[in-house]
């Protein structure tokens, strides 16, 4: 997520077996455009709301709140809701089941008494999740490991905003169906039909940059492109790789009107030029996160964010925070 690292090499007999400069990631990678399908299975099964039973919260009255994850039931682990069914089933004939869960980084516990309703079916009286469906754009693929990034931000949960924390996921082939515009106040969103059954790579990370993992797609017939450091972004012109119909990749003008090194995500502060495409969406859309920001034929960012109350300005984040996100191991 910052400055390319370099390794200066002083031994000359050396030279010829390892180069002088090691780079943590590819100085070119593939910029990506295409629109793809996200499914994040997530590694806790979360609250996502609450129903009545016989006119009561019975679960907000145990003490769960929205975004809370369940992580055990009678001491047993939870991994996904058919577990979780399961578990509640093997224990409904008790008067209470105790529930460990995980609320702001805290272990709780508490517990829940089932009850029957009018059919004389135990219900817990919470709404659960424990996958995450969406849209969004390739950044980039890097040709010599594979490791892809996308959307340049994280996948967050929209009831407690906190990141999910990530089982495992794929990404698909997707086509862009429609596109709701934007308007100042209101970001549109791209609809797109996902085809599950092209896998285009797994989802091994979830980040504060982007999501990342191996591209198991066609990549012979995709040129690379040099990497640009962020102290050489520039303000001007630039353009932005990204989908509108179908899975056809256009490019369209932006102007790059600040940059800020000093944020995480939000380096690239542009607004989009480009008339045919303010026409169609009305700015930035939902969907178009991850959308690959080139400068002078060079990778620079991925689109991140909308400003919302004037929607033809976006922000953006430097590729090099994506990259060296992407390359690095897991804890």
């Amino acid at each position: 997520m910052n400055l390319k690292r370099t390794l200066q090499i002083s031994f000359i007999f050396l030279l010829t077996l390892i180069p002088s400069l090691v780079f943590a990631y590819s100085p070119y990678v593939i910029p990506g455009g295409e629109n793809v399908g996200i499914r994040l299975n997530t590694k806790y099964v979360t609250i996502v709301g609450f129903y009545k039973v016989n006119d009561r919260y019975i679960a907000e009255e145990s003490g769960f709140q929205v975004g809370d994850s369940i992580l055990k039931i009678e001491n047993e682990d939870v991994t996904d809701i058919d577990q979780m069914i399961s578990l509640i089933d093997q224990y409904k004939e008790k008067s209470e089941i105790s529930i460990s869960f995980l609320r702001n980084g805290k272990s709780l516990s508490t517990s829940l008494k089932l009850e029957k309703d009018d059919s004389g079916i135990y219900k817990t009286g919470i709404y659960v999740k424990d996958q995450i469906n969406g849209i969004g754009t390739l950044s980039y693929i890097d040709p010599n490991t594979l490791n892809y990034g996308a959307l340049g931000h994280e996948i967050a949960d929209k009831n407690s905003y906190e990141k999910v924390e990530l089982k495992n996921g794929k990404i698909f082939k997707s086509e862009v169906t429609d596109i709701r515009p934007s308007r100042d106040g209101t970001p549109g969103e791209k609809q797109a039909h996902i085809s599950t059954d092209d896998i285009y790579g797994d989802i091994v990370k979830n980040e504060e940059s982007g999501i990342f993992g191996t591209f198991t797609g066609e990549i012979s017939s995709k040129d690379a492109i040099e990497v640009c450091e962020p102290e050489d972004v520039k303000r001007g012109k630039a353009s932005i790789r990204t989908v509108l119909s179908g899975n056809n990749i256009e490019e369209f003008e932006i102007n790059i009107l600040e940059i800020d090194a000093s944020s995480p995500t939000k380096n690239i502060l542009f607004q989009i030029t480009d008339k045919r495409l303010l026409e169609q969406t009305g700015g930035i859309v939902a969907g178009m996160s991850g959308s690959p920001i080139i400068q002078d034929n060079k990778l620079i960012g991925a689109v991140t964010h909308v400003v919302v109350n004037d929607t033809d300005k976006g922000y953006g984040i430097f590729i090099t925070t994506m990259l060296k996100e992407g390359e690095e191991e897991e804890d």
